[in-house]
């Protein structure tokens, strides 16, 4: 049985990782091209200097990349994290926001290139933004994305 895409979001809001962080998800789009997520500064989440812990901060933006390319191509591929890195922009003071939008000419172009390369390995990049739409960091994720070995 398929997860939906509000179920997902209510089990992220009660996922300990996120909950304990003060992460919200705020969207995930019923098409899976979407998500859109939260953290409000707290006195659970900051550092030492006041502002945004950037463990918290890259945590926010974790699982969703992987998720919506999961979605996006299908049962006929295996979608895995392989890499990832934050630059940290400026401090981040209050509420915060990630949004992930997975476009449909990338996803074509990665089951394209899936089916003829043995794996693919791609780039994605989302900022984490404040409340004025500054840059707080640059988070990039790296996805391993190849055809599953049986599909035909």
């Amino acid at each position: 049985m398929r997860i939906t895409p509000r179920r997902l979001r209510w089990i992220f809001n009660l996922w300990p990782p996120f909950l304990f962080a003060g992460i919200r998800v705020e969207h995930i789009a019923e098409d899976w091209s979407r998500a859109r997520v939260r953290m409000d500064l707290r006195w659970y989440n900051r550092n030492y200097v006041r502002t945004h812990f950037g463990g918290s901060l890259f945590a926010m933006t974790d699982p969703f990349w992987m998720l919506l390319a999961m979605e996006a191509l299908g049962r006929d591929f295996i979608v895995w994290d392989k890499a990832g890195e934050i630059e940290f922009v400026k401090p981040g003071r209050g509420r915060v926001r990630a949004e992930f939008h997975l476009e449909p000419e990338i996803v074509l172009r990665l089951r394209e290139q899936a089916q003829r390369e043995r794996r693919v390995l791609h780039w994605f990049e989302t900022d984490v933004v404040d409340e004025q739409g500054d840059t707080v960091a640059r988070v990039r994720k790296q996805l391993y994305i190849r055809r599953k070995r049986d599909a035909a």
